[in-house]
């Protein structure tokens, strides 16, 4: 191969092959040149046995310019690419370096760094046992360009993944990263995976994390989520990505993988929300027929689900006015009249809620969210006037 030493092992089972073969079979079965197989006919050490060669085979191209020009460059930006400065050269000088020269300066730019650089940051390799970590995450799907009934569809995608078998699961979002949509997904995930991995993980999510705080410490209903299912909740360092890598991998491989699927469909329109999620949920059930083999031996590695899901809504208080209307996390609700001066009990649920008086369910609708094009929406139904 150019630009690699031949060893004494090649040598020897050279010579041992020349005795079968011709000089350019015996070249071929060692992995050398002919032109190195003439050299080995008369060479009478090995190439460990040669002393180390002090000269240099050609001119350096970069010998006038390399302490005075490319050197400060590097020291002023770091980061500079090497194809960077031979264009800078090239302009400096021009017809004086040819794209030739490239090569030679990427080597030369690589030891440079190696020598002078700044210090990096090392990776290592993670392991992953069965059954061991579970991760969710958020990601905007808005680039799938997504119309529902002839209107664009702003939404996020909420995921789950098993990080030793990739096992995943995705949920539709409306509005942002709530706790809703969190518990609501990850339950969704477990009860169909069947059982529950000993840790899970998030990034720096305000439906787990209060960021706001001091001291960033788990909500509380957060925490009581992951002691229902026996889960021990953990996150990855703020600012740090890569340590949340096995999902954050997967969300580009999701919205590529529903990008596909809408192309063969020809078409990015659907009837209604559930036209999408049967979609979504069509195109996970293909990802994971990928990983089938590994899915089957993390299955058997999963905690017990608890004998019952918990809670992944948020209840809050709402007094109905004279108008018959209510007002819940900033949207505008409208019910029946006959609910005018009462007080209820509102559970907000990721994609619709429930009123309760009494114990008794006595509305129930579609949520709407708050946005920063729409930051105060309305729900009024005119039937109810």
């Amino acid at each position: 191969m150019p630009g690699k030493r031949i060893s004494d092992l090649q040598v020897s089972k050279y010579k041992e092959l020349r005795g079968k073969y011709g000089q350019e079979a015996a070249a071929a079965k060692t992995g050398i040149s002919v032109a190195s197989a003439r050299r080995l006919e008369s060479a009478v050490t090995l190439p460990s046995q040669r002393p180390p060669r002090h000269w240099r085979t050609r001119a350096d191209p970069l010998a006038e310019v390399w302490a005075s020009e490319v050197v400060p460059m590097l020291e002023g930006a770091p980061s500079l690419m090497a194809v960077t400065v031979l264009e800078e050269l090239q302009r400096r000088h021009p017809e004086r370096f040819a794209d030739a020269v490239l090569r030679t300066l990427q080597r030369r730019v690589s030891q440079w760094r190696a020598e002078h650089g700044d210090e990096r940051e090392l990776f290592f390799a993670q392991e992953h046992p069965p059954g061991r970590l579970g991760l969710s995450d958020f990601t905007v799907a808005d680039e799938l360009d997504i119309s529902l009934g002839g209107l664009a569809f702003p939404h996020r995608l909420y995921q789950f993944a098993l990080a030793h078998s990739g096992w995943r699961h995705a949920r539709v979002v409306l509005g942002g990263e709530s706790f809703q949509s969190l518990a609501a997904g990850l339950q969704d995930a477990l009860w169909m995976a069947g059982g529950v991995p000993l840790e899970h993980r998030t990034d720096s999510l305000s439906a787990a994390f209060n960021n706001l705080a001091e001291r960033e410490e788990l909500t509380k209903r957060y925490q009581t989520l992951c002691q229902h299912y026996g889960m021990r909740p953990t996150r990855n360092n703020i600012g740090v990505s890569h340590e949340n890598g096995a999902i954050e991998a997967r969300q580009g491989s999701l919205k590529r993988g529903l990008d596909q699927a809408l192309l063969l469909r020809g078409s990015r329109e659907f009837n209604d929300l559930p036209a999408y999620e049967q979609f979504v949920a069509e195109t996970v059930r293909r990802l994971n027929a990928r990983c089938t083999r590994a899915w089957e031996a993390e299955r058997t590695s999963l905690q017990v689900l608890p004998a019952r899901r918990t809670a992944d809504f948020e209840e809050v208080d709402a007094r109905v006015s004279k108008f018959g209307v209510f007002s819940a996390k900033s949207v505008l609700y409208s019910v029946p009249s006959r609910l005018a001066g009462q007080r209820l009990k509102v559970r907000l649920h990721s994609t619709h809620l429930d009123a309760w008086l009494g114990g008794v369910k006595v509305f129930e609708c579609e949520r709407l969210h708050a946005s920063t094009a729409d930051r105060h929406p309305k729900r009024i139904d005119w039937r109810h006037m």
